[in-house]
């Protein structure tokens, strides 16, 4: 690692530290240090694995040959990591061990002879495991039942995470009954070991939508299991798809077991997942053809593995063979190399979102990534660009972000031509032409225009769902079709469809003999009338369904209340739509941005001549709606079938006029509005003496404003 790679050494430091055995040993202290507190403290590894693994590698030879250096603080004195002050400390019933590790063949079979030593001369038997690239995790249970989990920490002390831990879904809340009967006897806690991972799909889906929103994505699998588990909020742990190995016990006295297959067979009966990827070798061929194959196999699994664990099987023997300061000597951990490899970057192209979010793309000249073709690789966001210095014409390294998604490290400066262009994002979007913005304090530049083909399907989608304008059966299959045929490319274009180009829809897919498929008139003719039907659905929904940056359907209610009409609300100055109660500047911007852009006006226009609704019937254009149900709670439940209202809809009325919807009767509710087939909440309503109205009633509140005074 040179100076420019690396800030932590200045140039007389480094010269000193090439002749200076001590200078260089604490120098590579400090970095490993460094580094260690940004992998574990932060969760935000600056350098690969390999590279970390470069300087614990030249520090132990270093302390190896030269003895008198080695101090009680080196980091190879100890487990790395930290523990974080966000949650409450745990000490572990045992330390947890870091592994050493074989970074080839030979190395592994180093550590054979010498494991074959120790044994008297002949190699034991060893379990052979797949090393999975996650967060290491502890978990206690104390007479079966699950009672903490706590990270792995520095090794001694961890970090409680036991309400996470208890979203994960493959984690068991209680043993199973026949494993308990392999307890010792006098036994009464447990605590068990693994990691804790997330698919490589999850991890994929879940940097997608930070990029989407313009936040940065996770480096790795690796990182994003560690963020997920340690977040505050439990509910974003359970979002995450989080998934446990568990391989260890801290103590293997603890259980009637012999040895590490035999452990693995009891986690499994006990009710964890224990991965199937293992092997009882008893050949040093043997394991270094599991090796070989599971780094053949690596690309192929759903989840990431950075090497093999290889395990002296028997208990007896690992506690004979005993820990050195930092690892155990009955255990090594196979390390696969990670692949990096240098090309062109040809150009940086931008790729535009569904939500409007523009990312710009590396185009490379195509090169070979740990078993796949890598032509494209996203730059994150025009910060990330400047940050890595990346310009058009560079060489650039390249690998795969946990060896998933193709991620451009930085360029290769000694190479850089003359030529190479520094790279800005433009001022109008790529697909539409429309101007490009960026919210003050955002990272993602936006395009906000509602006619970009670009966003044209997730767009349409959402005009179609339930909680916009519900055009029944209009899904993603019919929306995709309509848009690659070009019939439809903004909201406005579904009114003018008609029910024989409908039925005339080719499928994309063909009959047996040979004819393309069609949509038909039976699913045409329910299209065409729930797109007639969509047309008198509220204006709050309308809003909805335009898809505005920031406006949800709660926003979107507070601004049909506010200003319910089409013509209010885009004449409206956005000091006055900041104004709106649960609007603020930033949605006010973005809904004034909105209305002036020409696109927009357009579709809108469009909308308004198909006769879709562009003010509610409460209040004509510009008109305030009298909040006459101020203060009152009401509860929507079972069918409205006389009005044509959906319960949604005959909320949003309520709101535009003052009231609080609920989803949940109590003592507080004012009325109750039962339609058919009402079920517990109108039950409930009774037996707390909570006043109940039916759909007659409540057409005559919405259209008088006035309360029922006997119900």
């Amino acid at each position: 690692m040179d100076a420019e790679q690396n800030p932590l050494f200045d140039g007389a430091e480094l010269a000193k530290a090439t002749s200076d055995p001590a200078a260089r040993a604490e120098a590579l202290r400090r970095e490993i240090e460094h580094h260690s507190y940004q992998y574990y403290a932060l969760d935000a590894p600056t350098i690969s694995d390999a590279a970390f693994d470069s300087l614990m590698r030249e520090l132990r030879e270093i302390e190896a040959a030269h003895p008198e250096l080695v101090t009680a603080s080196s980091p190879t004195q100890r487990v790395g990591g930290y523990v974080g002050e966000q949650f409450a400390p745990v000490v572990h019933e045992r330390r947890m061990y870091s592994l050493d590790n074989a970074m080839d063949l030979d190395e592994l079979d180093e550590w054979m002879e010498r494991t074959a030593e120790a044994c008297g001369g002949v190699l034991p038997p060893l379990c052979c495991e797949l090393k999975i690239d996650g967060s290491s995790i502890a978990l206690t249970y104390e007479d079966g039942v699950l009672v903490r989990a706590a990270t792995r920490g520095d090794g001694t002390t961890g970090e409680d995470v036991t309400v996470n831990m208890r979203t994960v879904r493959d984690v068991p809340l209680r043993l199973r009954e026949e494993a308990r009967a392999s307890i010792a006897p006098g036994v009464e806690a447990l605590e068990l070991r693994g990691e804790v991972y997330m698919p490589k799909k999850s991890f994929e889906a879940l940097n997608a939508a930070a990029e989407e929103e313009g936040r940065a994505p996770f480096a790795n699998p690796r990182n994003a299991a560690a963020g997920s588990l340690r977040q505050k909020d439990a509910a974003v742990t359970k979002m995450r798809d989080l998934s446990t190995f568990m391989y260890a016990i801290a103590d293997d006295g603890a259980l009637e077991v012999e040895g590490q297959w035999e452990l693995l067979q009891w986690l499994r009966k006990a009710g964890f997942h224990v991965n199937p990827d293992v092997r009882l070798c008893t050949t040093a061929e043997e394991v270094r053809g599991f090796c070989r194959e599971c780094l053949e196999r690596r690309e192929s699994l759903p989840y990431e593995i950075d090497g093999v664990v290889v395990k002296v099987n028997d208990f007896a023997r690992q506690r004979a063979m005993g820990f050195t300061a930092r690892a155990p000597r009955w255990a090594i951990a196979f390390k696969f190399p990670p692949e990096e490899k240098t090309t062109l970057l040809r150009d940086i192209t931008v790729q535009v979102g569904r939500t409007g979010a523009l990312t710009p793309v590396a185009e490379l000249v195509p090169v070979v990534v740990a078993g796949s073709t890598v032509a494209r690789a996203t730059l994150h966001n025009l910060d990330e660009v400047h940050r890595k210095d990346v310009r058009v014409g560079d060489t650039v390294i390249v690998r795969k972000a946990g060896d998933v998604i193709p991620e451009v490290l930085g360029p290769v400066l000694s190479l850089r031509s003359p030529e190479a262009r520094i790279w800005e994002m433009p001022s109008v979007c790529p697909s539409c032409g429309s101007p490009v913005v960026r919210d003050p304090g955002e990272v993602a530049f936006r395009c906000i225009s509602i006619d970009c083909p670009a966003q044209a399907l997730e767009r349409l989608l959402h005009w179609a769902s339930r909680g916009a304008l519900d055009i029944d059966g209009m899904g993603e299959e019919i929306v995709s079709r309509l848009v690659e045929s070009g019939r439809v490319a903004d909201v406005a274009d579904y009114y003018s469809l008609s029910e024989e180009e409908l039925a005339s829809l080719d499928m994309g897919r063909v009959k047996a003999d040979g004819e393309p498929v069609r949509l038909g008139h039976t699913v045409a003719k329910k299209l065409v009338a729930a797109i007639e039907a969509s047309k008198g659905r509220t204006f709050a929904r309308v809003l909805f369904g335009l898809g505005i940056r920031h406006v949800g359907k709660t926003t979107a209610e507070a601004i049909a209340a506010a200003y319910p009409s089409m013509d209010a609300l885009a004449a409206a100055g956005e000091d006055e739509l900041a104004g709106i109660y649960g609007v603020g500047p930033k949605v006010a911007h973005g809904m004034w941005l909105f209305f002036r852009t020409p696109d927009n006006v357009s579709v809108i226009e469009r909308l308004r001549a198909a006769g879709v609704t562009m003010a509610d019937e409460a209040a004509a254009p510009g008109e305030e709606v009298p909040q006459v149900l101020a203060g009152l709670t009401f509860v929507l439940t079972g069918t409205l079938t006389h009005s044509g209202m959906t319960r949604d809809e005959a909320g949003a009325r309520l709101k535009a006029m003052g009231a609080k919807v609920s989803g949940s009767v109590s003592k507080k509710t004012s009325f109750v509005v039962a339609g058919e087939n009402a079920g517990s909440k109108y039950d409930k309503a009774v037996a707390l003496g909570v006043p109940v109205l039916d759909e007659a009633q409540l057409l005559n509140l919405l259209e008088t404003g006035e309360v029922p005074r006997e119900v």
